[in-house]
């Protein structure tokens, strides 16, 4: 299996981008730069598909901690970082004659051709909805594409970030609330579950408890167009301003957290809520 030198991105019709050019020049040089350390570099030569696998877990997690900054010199470095990897894992496929840069290249474009219809064929769409539902339906068409509608969501996908994909999947294939207001009957349901078993004090059932009522308040974000993963972290990040204040001041007046009462740090936290978002 060889590797061309260049990669001409070109759209379905053959004709490449006015900024082609410039792509290819940059793209080549990067695939040039990773060649030459894989053959020269001892701690590039040594890695692998396993070893790199958490350093790639690592830099996507900083590119998502850019865009939720909205910082977007470092969203650019970040997705450097990431495109590192993607031509790094190709190497070592083309090295072990697996797959090339090129393979990925085409597998990519032929899905996107394959998975967006309403814009490179003739079908039409009436929304983004409807796309999305489109798009899980020719995932399971594909040759070689998922078996079942669940089957495509990582396993090793973090749980909030889970019950996202498994709630859209589910969505895509048209088992959903008929109104989103529904779900609110479903939230109080399970909460009054989670009581009963917090009343039997069985401690499994308090943990599946708490899954179901988490599980559907996650439902009920993604019906009101709220990212709950988003909606965490920023809760996570005010939390932390302003639990730094309250550690700040403390400090301030000579004491710790340790010595002070809930009231007193309570009243602190008031401070807080009132000078910092």
């Amino acid at each position: 299996m060889t590797t061309k030198n260049t990669v001409q991105p070109t759209s379905p019709t053959g004709d490449a981008p006015a900024s082609a050019g410039q792509g290819n020049a940059s793209f080549s040089r990067l695939l040039a730069i990773m060649a030459e350390l894989r053959e020269k570099c001892p701690w590039d030569r040594e890695q692998t598909f396993a070893s790199l696998r958490p350093q790639t877990i690592e830099e996507t997690y900083e590119l998502s901690e850019a865009v939720l900054a909205e910082d977007y010199n470092a969203i650019c470095k970040e997705l450097g970082d990431v495109l590192l990897h993607v031509v790094f894992y190709a190497r070592m496929g083309e090295e072990g004659g697996h797959f090339t840069i090129d393979d990925v290249i085409t597998k990519l474009c032929e899905k996107l051709i394959f998975r967006h219809p309403h814009v490179f064929s003739e079908t039409a769409v009436k929304d983004a909805a409807e796309v999305i539902r489109n798009w899980e339906q020719l995932k399971l068409k594909e040759k070689g594409g998922n078996k079942t509608v669940l089957s495509g969501v990582p396993a090793s996908l973090p749980s909030l970030v889970k019950a996202c994909r498994i709630q859209d999947k589910a969505r895509a294939a048209g088992f959903d609330w008929d109104v989103r207001e529904q779900v609110w009957d479903k939230v109080a349901e399970e909460m009054g579950e989670l009581q009963a078993a917090l009343a039997a004090g069985v401690h499994e059932g308090i943990e599946d408890e708490f899954g179901d009522l988490l599980f559907s308040i996650v439902n009920a974000a993604r019906l009101y167009h709220v990212n709950p993963d988003t909606a965490l972290e920023r809760t996570n990040r005010k939390f932390t301003r302003r639990f730094n204040y309250l550690e700040q001041q403390t400090i301030q007046q000579g004491r710790s957290l340790e010595d002070m009462s809930l009231d007193e740090m309570n009243e602190i936290w008031e401070k807080a809520k009132g000078v910092m978002s």
